[in-house]
């Protein structure tokens, strides 16, 4: 199963395969979009089958109708998320790079989920201003899974385009432990550090961090919801 290429410790990716094995098995949709992926050469930083279950199921556990995401990559994230939504769900979501876009476009065709989503082509901040211009939402589920250094941002319109109840779901936060580095000059470590500390002086959300270990290494989520 092509996932299990992404190794990095035997343990981690044993214990991540065990429970992929059992709870969020690969299917043929999903294997193609992730071999599509790769064929395309795009970056190998999509959410692993584990991690995609966990979005899922947050999804039903919400009942989300609404769902935006911000960053598209091939697509895989937002198959996981699809699959989760009830009759006459939608997500939204955002990809800055036209190719990315095209292969989620075809990968979410061949899985035939491309009815459940729309890709907005563009800079997310432009087009989550076009999506509040135009009175999309408020989403029930967001997840944030771009360009780190403009997580503040994200959390931002995140918070604009929720309701009290939305989740904020932000992928990539503990970066292999970088970040407890203050001073580091990595723009993805500043501006998770940024974001975490508007997310903890926010007195409209209620967040935790929840670490993980597996075939991508060490990493975590935010988990946070919008409060009344």
């Amino acid at each position: 199963m092509a996932p299990r290429e992404r190794t990095r410790n035997p343990v981690w990716t044993d214990v991540d395969n065990y429970f992929g094995d059992l709870v969020a098995p690969v299917d043929s949709a999903l294997e193609a979009a992730w071999q599509a992926n790769r064929e395309a050469d795009l970056p190998a930083i999509e959410v692993s089958r584990l991690q995609g279950k966990l979005l899922q199921v947050l999804v039903q556990m919400t009942q989300a109708r609404r769902v935006l995401e911000i960053g598209t990559l091939g697509g895989y994230s937002t198959m996981w998320m699809a699959r989760g939504l009830p009759h006459g769900g939608r997500i939204v979501t955002l990809e800055f790079n036209p190719r990315h876009a095209e292969v989620a476009r075809k990968n979410l065709e061949n899985a035939g989920l491309l009815d459940r989503v729309e890709i907005r082509l563009g800079r997310a901040v432009k087009s989550l201003a076009a999506l509040q211009a135009t009175g999309a939402g408020p989403f029930d589920l967001i997840f944030i899974d771009a360009d780190k250094p403009s997580n503040p941002q994200y959390l931002k319109w995140a918070l604009k385009l929720g309701r009290p109840g939305t989740a904020i779901v932000v992928d990539n936060v503990v970066r292999d432990g970088k970040v407890t580095e203050a001073a580091s000059p990595d723009a993805d470590v500043v501006g998770t550090r940024r974001m975490m500390e508007l997310m903890a002086a926010e007195p409209r959300l209620s967040a935790t961090v929840v670490q993980n270990v597996g075939v991508k290494g060490y990493d975590g989520f935010v988990l946070a919801v919008m409060l009344s």
